[in-house]
């Protein structure tokens, strides 16, 4: 049997520069930062207080306002990102089979905003006044559920839930669903909206996050000597994974070709990347396998580069195991220096960076990188967006519970 290949026909993304693929592509190539000081919520008593917060997000502008009150931020932001995703594919509902479109959309938390809500309803009100939607709205499939609903999606709906491998290991469920034929199309990718007073406080009280208050837009700084923990974001990336034959035969714009995919487990430490950066350095080498091709085939890695201490260096080590030599001449960069660290979310919008790195040649610079710590010695593109002709991108996701993703994709003419 030959093995169905799969394409990429559609991309939405919700970011912290605001609601389109376009924007969050232009913004990463001109070197901005999304990073703002949090409105959200009063941080007044917060030791940290900037994230990369979707900007004057609402959600009555993308979606129908009785949908909108039933949906989790996260939810919302899943939505509206599957909806430009959709529109960019150019899918013909009428001509497709609703029972091959499937959707497997990742997801760290789920509905942390819905949850604090509601909990503190119950302290202040009591059990009576605890909303009817509050489970629908909180659960981690409540976006995959609501995407299957309002697309007509009746083949499988999952959701996925690795931490910040979230939606890369959604990504990678969807290439082998539509490999052994499964579906001929997914919807696929991540979203999280975490940036809530119990998440913000929490992953400070674990010293994962940046203080630097005084300077948010700076703060990110991925491979920086200076790096001082990540900072929170939220967001979604979508994309539309689909058969390469029933692409064509629709005359689908073929976006990239997604080509390989591999994750694996540290079984080390619960919150900590393996300092020897094993388990990375596997999934790399699984993807690379799955792909079908060499290590020095790779033109460009969009790192997991979260700007922690430990993971940063842990991650560079790994390239340096998988690619050897290579490893020098490669170009990688961290979008997150731009937009934080979105969790889940943050493997569907990485993998569209590498989509269009490939389609424009241009690799989305590491902003803030000023002087690179110890170990981290590759080429992470730093500061501005460099000319670089892209044939094979790698994107890596790393989350809490040791979890390792990496998908591959190739430019498609």
């Amino acid at each position: 049997m030959v093995e169905r290949r799969v394409v990429v026909t559609g991309m939405g993304a919700v970011t912290p520069f605001g609601v389109s693929v376009d924007l969050y592509w232009d913004s990463l190539i001109a070197g901005r930062s999304g990073i703002t000081p949090i409105t959200l919520f009063d941080t007044t008593e917060f030791d940290v207080k900037f994230g990369g917060e979707v900007p004057d997000f609402k959600p009555e502008t993308f979606l129908d306002r009785k949908l909108v009150k039933r949906l989790d931020r996260y939810a919302q932001l899943a939505m509206v990102a599957t909806a430009e995703a959709v529109e960019s594919s150019k899918l013909d509902f009428s001509a497709t089979d609703p029972d091959r479109l499937s959707v497997i959309f990742g997801s760290g938390i789920g509905g942390m905003n819905e949850l604090e809500q509601q909990f503190a309803r119950l302290m202040t009100k009591g059990p009576s006044k605890v909303s009817a939607f509050t489970i629908p709205k909180l659960m981690v499939n409540a976006a995959s559920g609501n995407i299957s609903i309002a697309y007509g999606a009746k083949g499988n709906s999952i959701a996925v839930s690795s931490a910040c491998a979230s939606a890369t290991n959604a990504m990678g469920e969807a290439l082998y669903h539509i490999r052994r034929g499964g579906a001929d199309v997914v919807f696929t990718g991540g979203s999280e909206a975490a940036l809530t007073p119990l998440a913000a406080s929490a992953f400070a009280s674990m010293k994962a996050l940046s203080t630097r208050n005084d300077d948010p837009q700076h703060a990110s700084r991925p491979f920086d000597r200076d790096r001082d923990g990540f900072v929170l974001s939220e967001g979604a990336g979508a994309v539309i994974f689909e058969e390469l034959e029933h692409a064509k035969r629709r005359g689908a714009v073929i976006l990239a070709e997604v080509i390989g995919f591999a994750s694996t487990a540290d079984a080390d430490h619960i919150t900590q990347p393996s300092a020897t950066g094993e388990g990375a350095a596997k999934a790399m080498r699984g993807a690379l396998l799955d792909a079908e091709v060499e290590a020095c085939e790779i033109d460009y890695i969009n790192a997991h580069g979260t700007s922690t201490p430990l993971g940063d260096a842990a991650e560079t080590l790994a390239i340096k195991n998988v690619f050897g030599d290579w490893a020098k001449k490669l170009v990688i960069s961290s979008t997150k220096s731009a937009i934080g660290h979105s969790l889940g979310a943050s493997g569907g919008l990485e993998v569209i960076a590498c989509i269009l790195a490939a389609r424009n040649s241009v690799v989305p610079p590491t902003i803030n990188l000023e002087n690179p710590g110890d170990g981290c010695d590759l080429d992470y593109c730093p500061k501005t967006a460099r000319d670089h002709k892209i044939n094979i991108a790698m994107s890596n996701s790393f989350g809490f519970g040791g979890h390792n993703a990496c998908i591959v994709v190739r430019r498609f003419d």
